[in-house]
């Protein structure tokens, strides 16, 4: 059974271009500063659970209500049992989306090749050489992330990629490099940082919408869609 610790019942944001719902797993081998769900990364094991039967029920009631579902964490390819979850999901003919940091991409190709995932999402969490300071880990396995992106940029399931966007992390630098990382991707998203008390290290701050808009135009030289999320 998968541990899951949130279900939001009704989204619009998650799954681009359908209602849905998403369901949170707990667990993540990244240690992001900026993390929104730091709970889910830090201490899993002492956060309430969901049943999987009771999220299954939930989804059941909902069929011709709801458009899909997403799976996001935490980092949800780290869960053993993600597929028999996916499966049983995909069974009600709910498309999933996966939200990922891109650190598995067997997993992510298995699932794409057996049809169980109809789009991912990708979290780019800096340009590749600020990686061990954006993910808090000395080594992060930058070659996965890299295989997963190059995968999505080459292949034929539907997919994003998104940066949350922090100021004391984040340079226009790491815009121009990561636009020449993604060249010719067909989505990508900047988030605006929010704060709270549920982030890793609380007290980072966003950029205001006119710097984000700069950092747009500097992706769109490579990328030829992008937008900006989160912010007014």
């Amino acid at each position: 059974m998968p541990h899951i610790h949130g279900l939001n019942k009704t989204t619009l944001l998650d799954y681009p271009g359908r209602v849905a719902a998403t369901v949170f797993l707990g667990g993540c081998n990244f240690r992001c500063p900026f993390c929104q769900n730091s709970s889910l990364v830090l201490h899993p094991s002492e956060e309430p659970e969901i049943s999987e039967e009771e999220v299954l029920r939930f989804l059941k009631k909902r069929t011709g209500i709801l458009e899909g579902v997403c799976i996001s964490g935490g980092e949800p390819t780290l869960s053993a049992d993600l597929e028999d979850f996916i499966v049983k999901i995909r069974e009600m003919g709910y498309p999933v989306k996966l939200d990922t940091n891109g650190t598995q991409p067997e997993v992510l190709k298995d699932l794409a090749e057996k049809d169980l995932i109809q789009m991912a999402a990708v979290d780019i969490k800096a340009c590749p050489e600020n990686y061990p300071s954006l993910t808090g880990l000395l080594k992060p396995d930058l070659d996965a992330v890299k295989e997963t992106v190059d995968f999505l940029l080459h292949g034929k399931l539907d997919y994003e990629f998104r940066t949350t966007v922090v100021r004391e992390l984040h340079s226009e630098e790491d815009f121009h490099k990561i636009g020449v990382w993604l060249k010719g991707a067909k989505a990508y998203y900047l988030q605006a940082y929010r704060d709270s008390d549920e982030v890793l290290q609380p007290g980072f701050s966003s950029y205001s919408l006119e710097e984000l808009e700069h950092f747009r135009e500097i992706l769109l030289e490579n990328i030829s869609r992008v937008e900006i999320r989160g912010i007014d």
